[in-house]
C-alpha cells in the first residue's frame, strides 16, 4: 500500500495539471571555483565540547532578506577550512574564490507548501522504518552512514562523509569523542549474529516484491512506530550491525569553525571526513540545490539513524516549506540522531531518459526563526549552493580543476 501511495503522489507531483511540462533536469553550469592559496598549522583542538543540536546564529528569512550582498573577501573567510587529523593536528587553509559574479540583491527566500506548527515530528508521525535487508544493503539506503558521535552523514565517495559540522564541532571546539571519530556503515546479520558469508541461500521469507524502487519499498519492508507485527519481528531477525572505520581527516568550513572570534553561522553547518578505507559500496554524487520550482512536487527525500529508532534506518520525504540562498525550511519529521543526514533529489539527467539522485542539502536540525516578524519552528536544511559545491568538491578531489561544473 505505501509503495502505490508513493508511486500516486510521484506521479501526481509530476502532473501538475498545467500544459507545459515541468522541467525536472539536472541542468549542470560552469559554477565558481575555491582555490587552496595558504595553509597554516593552529594549536591542537582540546576535544571537549559536547556533543549535541546545532547551536548557531540562525538569520532567519526576513533576517536574510534585508542582509546587504557578502563581499568577496567575507565569502573567502567563510569558505576558508580548518582541517582535523587523526593524530590531534589541525591547520587552517585560506582560499581564493574565482570566476564569481557578485550580484547586487543575492538574498532572497521563497514560499512553499503550507507549514505545520509543531516540532522535529509535526503530527502523525510519517517516518518509515526500512527493515529488510535488501533494501538496507542497497542504493540509495546504503549510502547512509552513522557517526560515533550519534549523527548520521552519508556516503558521496568511497572514502568521503558528508555531514553536518555541529556532529563533530560546537563552533569553538571539536566534540568529545571527534578525535577518535569512526563512520559506521549497515552490514546485516544472519540470525546466529555472525556476519553473513558469502554465496548463502538466499532467505525463503520475505521476497516477495522483487524488481520495485529500492527508494519505495512495500509496507512489508518498512514499519510505523507503534506497529509491532509478527511479520516485522520476522524481518529484523537479521538484526543489522555496523561496520566502524576511523575518519582520518575532517574539513570544517571557517564559517562554521569560528572559535573565540564569534558564533558559527547556520549557513555553513556542513563538514566533510576522509576515511582510512575506502568502502565499496555505491556512493550518491553531489548536486547544486535548485530553486524549490524545480523540485519535483517541492518534496525532498532523506534517510538517518533517528535515535529514537533503536539503530534502524529511517526514512522520509516532504515538502518545502521555505527557502532562503543558503537554507531549505521543511517540516520532515525528524529526531535527534538524523542531523547530518544527505538531503537529495531525483531528477533527469541532461540529454538522457533516466533519472538520478543527488545530494542538494545536508539536514540540520530543529530551530526557531524569525519569519517575517513572527517566530516559527523548522527542521532547516543547509543547501548546497554553487560555492559550497565547489569547495566540498576541493576538499574530496584536492584540486579545483575537477571541479568546474555542478
Amino acid at each position: 500500500m505505501l509503495f502505490w501511495l508513493i508511486i500516486f503522489i510521484s506521479g501526481w507531483a509530476l502532473s501538475d495539471g498545467s500544459e507545459t511540462e515541468p522541467d525536472f533536469t539536472w541542468h549542470l553550469r560552469r559554477i565558481p571555483q575555491v582555490v587552496s592559496e595558504k595553509t597554516i598549522h593552529l594549536a591542537s583542538p582540546t576535544f571537549q565540547a559536547d556533543a549535541g543540536v546545532a547551536k548557531a546564529t540562525v538569520c532567519g528569512i526576513e533576517c536574510q532578506e534585508a542582509l546587504p550582498t557578502p563581499s568577496l573577501s567575507q565569502l573567502e573567510d567563510s569558505l576558508s577550512y580548518e582541517t582535523v587529523f587523526e593524530n590531534g593536528t589541525r591547520t587552517l587553509t585560506r582560499v581564493k574564490v574565482q570566476g564569481l559574479v557578485l550580484e547586487p540583491s543575492q538574498n532572497r527566500s521563497v514560499k512553499g507548501a503550507r507549514p505545520r506548527r509543531r516540532r522535529q515530528v509535526y503530527g502523525t508521525d510519517s517516518r518509515f522504518s526500512i527493515l529488510d535487508k535488501r533494501f538496507l544493503t542497497n542504493f540509495p539506503f546504503n549510502t547512509a552512514v552513522k557517526l560515533s558521535t550519534g549523527c548520521s552523514g552519508v556516503l558521496v565517495s568511497p572514502n568521503h562523509v558528508l555531514t553536518a559540522a555541529h556532529c563533530v564541532h560546537d563552533g569553538k571546539d571539536y566534540v568529545k569523542g571527534s578525535k577518535r571519530l569512526r563512520v559506521g556503515v549497515l552490514k546485516m546479520r544472519n540470525k546466529g549474529g555472525r556476519k553473513k558469508r558469502r554465496g548463502p541461500k538466499r532467505s525463503p521469507r520475505g521476497a516477495e516484491s522483487d524488481g520495485q524502487s529500492q527508494e519505495h519499498p512495500q509496507e512489508s519492508t518498512t514499519q510505523r512506530p507503534g506497529k509491532k507485527s509478527r511479520r516485522g519481528q520476522r524481518v529484523t531477525q537479521g538484526r543489522p550491525s555496523f561496520q566502524w572505520t576511523r575518519v582520518k581527516s575532517t574539513h570544517i568550513p571557517k564559517g562554521w569553525a569560528r572559535g573565540e572570534n564569534g558564533d558559527p553561522a547556520l549557513d555553513y553547518d556542513y563538514a566533510l571526513l576522509e576515511l582510512k578505507r575506502a568502502h565499496k559500496q555505491q556512493h550518491m554524487e553531489l548536486g547544486v540545490s535548485p530553486d524549490i520550482s524545480k523540485l519535483p512536487g517541492g518534496r525532498i527525500h532523506f534517510s538517518g539513524f533517528d535515535s529514537d529508532r533503536d539503530d534502524q534506518l529511517v526514512y522520509r520525504f516532504c515538502s518545502v516549506s521555505e527557502e532562503s540562498n543558503d537554507l531549505l525550511y521543511q517540516y520532515c519529521d525528524a529526531e535527534a540522531g538524523s542531523t547530518g543526514s544527505g538531503i537529495y533529489l531525483r531528477l533527469k539527467e541532461p540529454g538522457h531518459k533516466n533519472w538520478k539522485r543527488k545530494i542538494i542539502a545536508v539536514y540540520s536540525g530543529h530551530q526557531w526563526v524569525d519569519v517575517h516578524g513572527v517566530q516559527k519552528d523548522y527542521n532547516v536544511a543547509v543547501r548546497i549552493t554553487p560555492l559550497k559545491y565547489s569547495q566540498i568538491c576541493l576538499w574530496i578531489h584536492g584540486n579545483a580543476a575537477n571541479c568546474a561544473y555542478g
